[in-house]
Order: C-alpha cells, then sequence, then structure tokens
C-alpha cells in the first residue's frame, strides 16, 4: 500500500534534506534522502494517530465506567430510599393510634 505525502510534507522534506546536505552529494542522493525523510514523517504521522485513537477510546472507556457507577450508585440509593420510606407513615400511624386509644381510655 502506497502512502501519498502531501506536497507540503514533500516540501519539508527537501528542505531538510538540502539543509544536511554534504559537499559532493548528488542530487539523486539528495532526492533519495528527502523520500527517506518522507516516509519517516508519514510513519510519526501514522504513529500519532493511532496514538489518538488509543486515547479516545481509553477516555471513552472511563466516562462509561463512571456512568456505570454512577446509576449503580442513584440505583443503590432509591432502593435503600424505598425501603426506609414506607416504613415512617406506618410508624406515625401506629404512634397516633396509640395516643388516640390512650386518650379514650383516660378520659
Amino acid at each position: 500500500m502506497v502512502q501519498k505525502v502531501s506536497a507540503e510534507v514533500q516540501q519539508d522534506a527537501m528542505r531538510i534534506a538540502k539543509a544536511t546536505q554534504k559537499p559532493g552529494q548528488t542530487k539523486e542522493q539528495t532526492k533519495l534522502i528527502s523520500q527517506g525523510i518522507e516516509k519517516g514523517i508519514a510513519e510519526y504521522k501514522k504513529q500519532q494517530k493511532a496514538k489518538g485513537r488509543a486515547r479516545d477510546k481509553q477516555k471513552k472507556q472511563e466516562i462509561k465506567a463512571q456512568q456505570k457507577a454512577a446509576a449503580e450508585q442513584a440505583e443503590h440509593m432509591t432502593s435503600a430510599e424505598k425501603v426506609t420510606t414506607p416504613v415512617l407513615p406506618w410508624l406515625l400511624l401506629g404512634i397516633s393510634w396509640a395516643g388516640f386509644s390512650g386518650y379514650l381510655l383516660l378520659g
């Protein structure tokens, strides 16, 4: 698979190759060096894209884990509230009936 390199990368590679050119070096040798630099730049960009995808994937996994933990915590809290909420009204009802019964018996 041949990767096409942008004109900007080719110009940068040629500029770098000419900057490091030795005396007596032919144009063909400079061109080969430039091509090697192009390949290096292309490989670097490829690696950076792969690292970026890996970082994005890791971030998505972390976000999913946080959402899952938050959902579990919310579910746990609502189930705890469901258990304690019905007890209070019945308790108050029992106390009020006991008080009313006591009032009738003593009155």
